[in-house]
């Protein structure tokens, strides 16, 4: 059983901004694998897809970003998945819009719902994607993360969470570490 869990925060007010970057990506996953996010347990909304003999978690959680990591240790705990098998996707202020970044393990770097996951678990060794937002330094970061794309960054975001959700489906045949070689 493998989960796959992108961060944001819930709400219409938040559609589309910087921090939901992780949000995104899951709607373009569940719209690629046709999943539906029909269940609202573990603090999360989320779907279950079946791909060959094996049960795909794919979930937003509904805690706010700083407290991702109830929803996923949550998780983790009703369908009793191990943290290899687990896979965040979150925004970045330190990349680039558009990069993307997949990593097996290491720090938050900052970003509080990553932080809250690797707190609450105990572990750093969590695989992540890391989708770049840019950053503002006129900006307070906080009002940052909260502001929508423009369109012109949609356009640029859309490339790289396509290329993410492809990475995502490769890693499902694949072992993650083999996904990043291919997509890092």
């Amino acid at each position: 059983m493998k989960l796959i869990v992108g961060l944001g925060n819930p709400g219409l007010k938040y559609n589309k901004t910087r921090h939901n970057a992780g949000f995104l990506l899951i709607d373009r996953l569940c719209e690629k694998l046709n999943v539906q996010l029909d269940k609202n347990k573990c603090k999360s909304n989320y779907g279950i897809y079946r791909y060959k003999n094996d049960k795909v978690i794919i979930a937003k959680p509904m805690t706010y970003m700083n407290l991702s990591g109830e929803a996923v240790k949550s998780l983790m705990k009703f369908y009793d998945v191990d943290v290899k098998d687990v896979i965040i996707i979150h925004d970045d202020l330190d990349l680039p819009l558009g990069k993307l970044r997949m990593r097996h393990s290491g720090s938050s770097g900052g970003q509080k719902g990553m932080g809250n996951i690797i707190d609450l678990l105990g572990t750093k060794d969590i695989n992540r994607i890391r989708i770049g937002i840019s950053n503002d330094k006129n900006i307070d970061t906080i009002d940052y993360v909260l502001t929508k794309f423009s369109k012109d960054e949609m356009k640029v975001l859309d490339d790289v969470i396509d290329k993410a959700t492809d990475a995502i489906i490769y890693s499902l045949d694949h072992d993650f570490e083999l996904a990043m070689s291919k997509y890092n």
